[in-house]
């Protein structure tokens, strides 16, 4: 569960979204107002907070926020 809320952090801050924002596991990127750069952003900044690298394909694949931590603990389970 930690990741998911590491993420809804995460993309909060790279779409200036207000801390009354609800996040949850089942929120769409979309549905927060990101388009394709935002997403883009929001990647960046878990590759950076978690310390790992995530492959473009898999990157436009990922439209919510649990599919962002699945991959992220799917990644990080690899380099480990």
């Amino acid at each position: 569960m930690q990741t998911v809320e590491k993420v809804c952090g995460i993309v909060k801050k790279q779409l200036a979204l207000g801390d009354d924002q609800e996040l949850s596991a089942e929120s769409k990127f979309s549905d927060l107002g990101a388009d394709s750069l935002d997403t883009v952003e929001i990647v960046m900044g878990l590759e950076e907070a978690f310390d790992i690298s995530v492959e473009e394909d898999s990157a436009q694949s990922i439209t919510t926020v649990q599919e962002a931590a699945d991959l992220i603990e799917d990644l990080i389970e690899k380099k480990a």
